[in-house]
């Protein structure tokens, strides 16, 4: 079966797939791979602008208090539904 000019149009070349092909066989810049190490990564946090920090420390809290009440309140409310009521749920028990 030959095929048409359109669909030669479309294939990639010998030519392109060589070019593509040591691209992605080259090593990674030593730039790409910051960050990898803990010393590293802390490093990183000292380019944090200072006015985010109370931001985080208030989202982080708030967080923490949406967190903390939804487990109380599924623990104390003893008017939560846990689980069906109704006739068919007591047929079956």
């Amino acid at each position: 079966m030959r095929s048409t000019a359109a669909l030669r149009m479309i294939q990639p070349s010998a030519r392109m797939m060589f070019r593509q092909s040591p691209r992605m066989m080259r090593p990674v810049p030593k730039e790409d791979q910051a960050g990898h190490t803990i010393s590293q990564r802390l490093r990183k946090l000292k380019q944090i602008p200072a006015e985010l920090i109370p931001l985080a420390v208030v989202v982080g809290f708030a967080i923490f208090a949406a967190g903390y009440s939804t487990i109380r309140k599924f623990y104390v409310d003893k008017n939560l539904r846990l689980s069906r009521q109704g006739p068919a749920s007591r047929a079956d028990h």
